[in-house]
């Protein structure tokens, strides 16, 4: 037992600040003070989700100054004070033929002065589905359903997709909780460019970070019919030089 104990490797060094193993610190790339927001960012962070290193809620939260993450299946009275009030709220996700959504650049707010509430839902997809429909019984009462404009046609509308496959998404148009929560205030807030702007740079830096110590995925060869299979070898025979 005690030369195993000698031959493990030690423990990962874990970052105080940002929460992450020393060699992927995203504390360099961490706004020096968080930005403040008028709008209070709420994320329902799947516990299965929480457990997931690539999650991007644990750095969103450090980014933000007015957000709050709540380990939970769904949303209920007693969860958050401040949900427990009512306030003017609105909670992301694609619209359904029963449950349709308003898109958010079109979000009318009878009173601008009031701090508005917004509600990330953090998950697998299947899992978010879930976490919506049992807390939206809670959230008829004060919150509207939103989305985002995209196009679900499009191929890799997020980072994850376009610029480090980390975690597929499963259509066009979907992005990741950071990068949604940043196009929403971008429409939400005053200044929401310049906040979208931090945020999306954060998260490239984390996405780089990460690609450095991915493993090289090698493409899956197609599997070819017979037929085609015996053409492409005649193929490949008439165009190889004779060799003397």
């Amino acid at each position: 037992m005690e030369a195993e104990d000698m031959d493990s490797p030690p423990p990962r060094r874990i970052c105080g600040n940002c929460n992450r193993p020393s060699p992927v610190c995203l504390c360099d790339s961490l706004p020096a003070q968080p930005i403040s927001t008028e709008t209070q960012i709420i994320i329902l962070h799947h516990p299965h989700e929480a457990q997931h290193k690539l999650s991007t809620t644990p750095i969103l939260t450090k980014c933000l100054a007015n957000s709050t993450a709540i380990i939970s299946r769904r949303l209920k009275p007693g969860l958050s004070p401040l949900l427990d009030q009512s306030p003017p709220a609105v909670y992301l996700f694609p619209p359904t033929k029963s449950s349709p959504s308003v898109n958010v650049s079109q979000l009318r707010r009878p009173d601008r002065d009031a701090p508005l509430v917004l509600i990330a839902f953090d998950a697998t997809w299947k899992h978010a589905r879930e976490m919506v429909r049992a807390s939206e019984g809670f959230l008829s009462k004060f919150a509207t359903r939103v989305c985002l404009d995209v196009d679900e046609n499009a191929s890799g509308g997020s980072i994850y997709d376009s610029e480090l496959i980390l975690r597929k998404e499963p259509f066009g148009g979907c992005v990741s909780t950071m990068e949604a929560v940043a196009r929403a205030l971008r429409v939400l807030e005053p200044n929401g460019l310049e906040i979208e702007t931090k945020l999306i740079r954060v998260l490239r830096d984390m996405v780089a970070l990460q690609a450095g110590y991915l493993k090289p995925v090698k493409p899956r060869p197609k599997l070819l019919k017979k037929g085609k299979e015996k053409e492409k070898e005649k193929e490949e025979e008439q165009s190889d030089p004779i060799q003397t």
